[in-house]
């Protein structure tokens, strides 16, 4: 599989056509032995000597070991970038082939690995997930038919009745005290439908692991991904006779850039973005994305081992600050419950190898970390999407993401199985993903941090389940009608396999007390 395919089960969608400890050491890290579960592909990086590559080092929290290991990475061959002190972890590059080897013994050190396989260069552009855009013959059709106080686009918006988010809005849009950071591919904030509700305090580029607050910073510049401005549309877009409307359209929403210009999610940039969203006051954190270039991080590879930590502990962080983290389960249509997993396109930067891994020890960063709420797929048919993986006690709520239209089709007057979202540049168009599932979860969740304005994270996320709508497994589930199951679900009337506690729920969100 090449690097775009397994980018695009990651962080783009799949268009039609087109609880902490005082160490914050949350995240299991049991080593498996050989006999215990198949074996993780060992982590290679093809630099040579003499170039440069990016690692992260963990340690404990705290000033003093910081500076410590300092001097320990200084003297191993490395130059520290950022150190976040209250996690311990430290950003490094170093251009010595034995840092980590080095820099794994030291004490303190408690994991270090390459947060890539391959140096660190300019990237050049390669956006393969283009969203399919609405042409002006359809915005001005669809503007046509929109009833009462609808915006324009919103009929053709299944989604928002699927999660009862039309009658919601007859309640509450949500509070603009909250906010809802996109740590995504940047948002264009200049979007019409956007600009009335974006968080420029909460927003940032945090591509290489160091906060960047230039004004701006967090668009996509042209040629990068639309995926975070699309992703930021389905939470926020403003209900303000533009264009379409969020879940969430009265709460604020802020860009957290962590994605490169060719669409890679390196570790260093996605904790700087949970770390980011933990000291600006975001409630709700949105993650469409899995962190590159591991699918599955195996805590038994010290390199993997250790993005799992870092990754882990940010997120534990953000949680500890108020934020409940929201994350897509991947579109590999997988069984993350299962025993073994097939993983054909890890590492996704160089030259990936065919491994078995065991999902229970080789982990999805960041949906599979504790404590992240993770969200598969469903269509225009409330069946989960065919793309969408699923696993009894792997996934917590479902949310539309759409499926091809043949599929799952929409009611009238919505023409598309995709879901319609926002485009830099002040368009509109569709995509479909469990990419599209997540945002439509995090604005359930800022509708209920609204409601509930005092509500710690643990209690958002526990309303998130007690208010889903249950779904029962389909039987049989047969989307393409050849009379074979497409996928096993477990749970029966729970249908927990498919969907955990079920549909969301935005209309409990804000009437429920």
């Amino acid at each position: 599989m090449t690097a775009s395919s397994a980018r695009a089960r990651r962080a783009f969608a799949l268009p039609m056509g087109l609880a902490v400890a005082s160490s914050l050491v949350l995240v299991p890290v049991t080593t498996a032995s050989a006999a215990e579960a198949a074996p993780a592909a060992t982590t290679a990086t093809t630099a040579a000597e003499g170039e440069q590559i990016s690692y992260v080092v963990n340690i404990l929290p705290g000033k003093l070991a910081a500076a410590l290991a300092e001097r320990a990475i200084t003297k191993a061959g490395g130059t520290v970038v950022k150190a976040y002190e209250k996690i311990g972890v430290v950003v490094v590059h170093s251009a010595r082939a034995d840092f980590a080897e080095k820099i794994r013994k030291v004490a303190g050190v408690q994991s270090a690995g390459a947060t890539r396989t391959t140096p660190l260069a300019a990237q050049s552009t390669d956006d393969m997930g283009a969203p399919v855009e609405l042409s002006e013959k359809q915005l001005d059709a669809a503007s046509a038919k929109a009833e009462g106080d609808e915006d324009p686009l919103q009929g053709l918006q299944w989604d928002l009745p699927a999660i009862k988010a039309d009658k919601a809005h007859q309640k509450s849009l949500g509070s603009s005290k909250v906010t809802v950071a996109v740590i995504d591919t940047g948002v264009d904030d200049t979007h019409p439908d956007l600009a009335p509700n974006f968080d420029r305090k909460a927003s940032v580029n945090c591509v290489g692991g160091v906060p960047d607050t230039t004004d701006g910073a967090w668009r996509p510049q042209p040629g990068e991904s639309a995926h975070g401005t699309h992703v930021a549309g389905e939470i926020a877009a403003a209900k303000n006779g533009i264009g379409m409307t969020g879940v969430a359209p009265g709460v604020k929403v802020s860009g957290i850039k962590v994605s490169q210009p060719d669409g890679y999610f390196y570790t260093e940039a996605v904790v700087c973005g949970f770390m980011w969203a933990a000291e600006h006051g975001v409630d709700v954190t949105n993650n469409s994305y899995y962190t590159d270039p591991w699918m599955f991080n195996c805590t038994d590879d010290p390199d993997q081992k250790a993005l799992v930590h870092a990754v882990g502990r940010a997120t534990a962080y953000a949680e500890l600050k108020g934020a409940v983290n929201i994350a897509s389960a991947g579109n590999s249509k997988l069984d993350l419950a299962a025993d073994t997993l097939p993983d054909a396109s890890s590492p996704n930067d160089s030259t990936p190898v065919d491994r078995e891994i065991d999902p229970s020890t080789c982990l999805d960063i960041p949906a599979q970390l504790p404590g992240v709420v993770t969200v598969s797929a469903t269509g225009a048919k409330n069946l989960k999407s065919s793309y969408s993986n699923y696993g009894k006690g792997v996934i917590d709520i479902t949310a539309p993401g759409g499926d091809s239209t043949a599929r799952q089709a929409p009611e009238a007057p919505a023409v598309d199985g995709r879901i319609l979202g926002t485009l830099p540049g002040g368009g509109y168009g569709y995509m479909m993903g469990t990419s599209m599932a997540g945002p439509h979860v995090a604005g359930v969740a800022a509708l209920i941090k609204s409601t509930h304005p005092k509500a710690p994270a643990f209690q958002v996320k526990a309303l998130l389940k007690a208010q889903a709508d249950t779904l029962a497994c389909p039987e049989p589930y047969d989307l393409d009608g050849d009379g074979v199951n497409d996928a096993v679900c477990e749970g029966g009337k729970s249908g927990a396999g498919f969907y955990g506690a079920g549909m969301a729920d935005a209309l409990d969100a804000v009437t429920k007390r």
